[in-house]
């Protein structure tokens, strides 16, 4: 036998892989940043000519700035002391420390649930759970967003069973679908509380109401509402009173709580379940002690400080008001999350590079295929500490490069 291939080959092969995304200026490169304690937003950044500079980030997800926290930071402290670094195990090896089960008992009673079960992250959540059910309910049908994060995706995928994608946030389409199927067949019914690309919510009572008549089980993502929404941060779900209606609430520790971690908040036979059977919570070494203390610690605040939840919302709606006051082409569904979509990923990227470079403001590009193909855009995420000053700055930077950009498309592209 003659081999007709070497190590050359695949060297080659993915380099073409790579050379697609440079071609197309969907290429990401990651910015490395410093986050200096106590000086939230802002952090240190070294330049490519080894210049530091402080920069503002305007993309990250510590939407409430807890990862800077005090109360967050000497509770990690507390049980980096008391307990060391790691966890020693899985869970079930000797890796469920007092920290992890209160920290699920607090994210259950915050979602009005019987129990609550920590993974590695929300992705890991969403994944185990939604490739597990489908394994222990035969036929089980889920019927998914199309806009539903990846996670949510692979985790559908991966289970085997039947599966159908509904239109987003089409109420119709997901009955006409739900019509379509055996009336007797279990089901599921998969979405997003608000959606991170373009920052809108899910109908979720008319959702309920369709589950109900269906006999179907509600999945909530809620990844980018816990803790900002709901009089105690448990999304949206209980903002709206829905909390009841809804069986399975998928949410993170790694956005508004500061930290890192994800979870399912559901019946205590659901998590058991889970527990029992999914492999990504199985096989896997259990989260620091210090990150659950921290988490803990985060939730429980963020439970009485409506203040800092009603702060953020009025730098989001301050900084929405001043970006469509110069005429920003920005996407407002009401939410927290703000696009200003610029339909281009080169154009994309040449704004991301320039706020970055010339006026200080990091803000990442993002382009498809987390978006589709000619929706491109920046993604800004105020938080309660992004005062005046930084909203100025952000305001007339954007005015000026995008007028300037308009007039000069040829350098954008160069």
């Amino acid at each position: 036998m003659t081999i007709k291939i070497n190590k050359e080959f695949y060297e080659n092969k993915l380099g073409e892989a790579l050379g697609r995304l440079h071609s197309e200026g969907r290429y990401r490169t990651f910015i490395e940043i410093e986050r200096a304690r106590g000086n939230f937003p802002n952090a240190r950044w070294i330049t490519e000519v080894k210049e530091e500079k402080s920069v503002t980030v305007w993309c990250g997800n510590d939407y409430l700035g807890m990862g800077q926290n005090k109360i967050v930071l000497e509770a990690m402290q507390d049980a980096l002391q008391n307990a060391g670094a790691g966890s020693g195990g899985t869970r079930n090896i000797s890796g469920t420390t007092v920290y992890h089960k209160k920290l699920e008992n607090e994210l259950a009673a915050l979602h009005c649930k019987e129990a609550a079960l920590l993974f590695t992250s929300a992705y890991v959540a969403n994944d185990s759970a939604l490739s597990t059910l489908p394994k222990l309910l035969p036929g089980l049908i889920v019927y998914s967003d199309e806009l539903n994060h990846a996670s949510m995706i692979e985790g559908i995928r991966r289970n085997g069973g039947e599966r159908r994608i509904f239109r987003h946030n089409d109420i119709a389409h997901l009955r006409k679908l739900l019509e379509a199927d055996d009336e007797n067949a279990p089901k599921l019914i998969a979405f997003e509380s608000i959606y991170s690309m373009d920052g809108d919510f899910a109908p979720i009572e008319k959702i309920c109401e369709l589950a109900e008549e269906f006999s179907a089980l509600t999945y909530i993502d809620e990844v980018h509402a816990v803790g900002m929404y709901g009089d105690t941060g448990g999304g949206v779900a209980e903002r709206d009173n829905l909390l009841s209606r809804i069986d399975i609430v998928n949410g993170t520790l790694a956005k508004a709580y500061g930290v890192m971690g994800g979870y399912i908040a559901s019946s205590e036979r659901i998590c058991d379940v889970l527990r029992s059977y999914s492999p990504g919570f199985i096989f896997t070494t259990s989260l620091p002690p210090a990150i659950a203390a921290g988490g803990l610690a985060s939730v429980v605040h963020l439970k009485t400080n409506q203040m800092l939840r009603d702060q953020h919302q009025l730098q989001s709606n301050i900084l929405k008001a001043r970006l469509k006051a110069v005429g920003l082409p920005i996407i407002d569904h009401g939410s927290h999350i703000i696009p200003v979509v610029v339909g281009n990923p080169i154009h994309t990227k040449k704004l991301s590079d320039m706020l970055l470079s010339d006026f200080d403001i990091y803000v990442q590009p993002i382009n498809y295929p987390t978006v589709p193909r000619g929706t491109e855009r920046l993604r800004f995420t105020p938080s309660p500490l992004h005062g005046p000053n930084e909203i100025n700055h952000l305001v007339k930077s954007m005015d000026y490069l995008w007028s300037h950009c308009a007039l000069n498309r040829a350098e954008l592209s160069a």
